[in-house]
């Protein structure tokens, strides 16, 4: 008896594949969500390079001091205290730009459901590498000289942020000890969130950039304040659910 199946092209009874004109078979891709056949279309990545881009002018500066102390360039006020101590300001900007960067892919859902040993090793490293940023950062708030445009309000900022980083990665190891997933991942978006600061405070000291000139140490203050502020309301807006972003998983 023949059947309605039996008729369609491509089909006898089941989903067979489509033949070709070399008389072998071709499996024939599920149509999509708007009902075209197709591969489907691969995306995600634009989270994980915006955070890299963000993180891009705070690295070209790292990568420039590292230069300088590599190359014994003259010893100025302005950069006498890193040459005084320079392993606290090679270990903060090594790995502020592994943190940043590695951290970016832990934005990106596919890649993280394809290699999800991947996720896992690269969290374990994450934890060491903002863990490292964020105590050598308070090391050198407290020990460096500070420049003239700082002041003891930016420090004390400096000491918090530091201090609250820490504690946020000591809370998403616990959390994922308890495999409590959506504490872990808040917890370590607010720490990237932190460390991405000087990202963000490229854009917040653009005015006084503009305008021209070394800023007041209470405008220093306010725009340093204000790029970590902004971090973590956006951290926050992420954490509670924003319609199509989600927070990274365990690691």
């Amino acid at each position: 008896m023949t059947t309605n199946a039996d008729l369609e092209p491509g089909r006898s009874g089941s989903d067979s594949p489509l033949p070709t004109a070399g008389g072998d078979a071709r499996p024939v891709a599920p149509p999509g969500r708007d009902g075209r056949r197709g591969p489907r279309r691969r995306g995600g990545w634009r989270i994980p390079a915006a955070l890299i881009a963000l993180s891009l002018v705070p690295s070209i500066a790292g990568a420039h001091r590292l230069g300088e102390l590599a190359t014994n360039v003259p010893v100025t006020e302005e950069n006498a205290r890193f040459f005084d101590m320079p392993v606290p300001v090679v270990a903060h900007i090594i790995a502020a730009i592994l943190y940043c960067v590695v951290g970016a892919f832990q934005f990106a859902p596919a890649f993280r459901r394809r290699r999800p040993r991947w996720h896992r090793v690269a969290g374990r490293f994450l934890v060491a590498a903002g863990s490292t940023v964020a105590v050598s950062g308070m090391w050198m708030a407290v020990f460096y000289d500070l420049p003239p445009v700082d002041g003891v309000l930016v420090e004390i900022m400096r000491l918090i942020v530091g201090t609250v980083m820490v504690v946020s990665l000591v809370l998403a190891v616990v959390t994922i000890r308890r495999r409590d997933i959506a504490s872990h991942r808040a917890w370590m978006i607010r720490a990237y969130a932190l460390a991405q600061g000087a990202g963000t405070q490229v854009f917040t000291h653009l005015p006084a950039l503009l305008i021209g000139g070394t800023p007041s140490v209470g405008a220093r203050a306010v725009m340093m304040a204000a790029g970590w502020i902004i971090n973590i309301l956006v951290a926050e807006w992420i954490i509670r659910g924003r319609p199509g972003l989600r927070a990274p998983r365990a690691a």
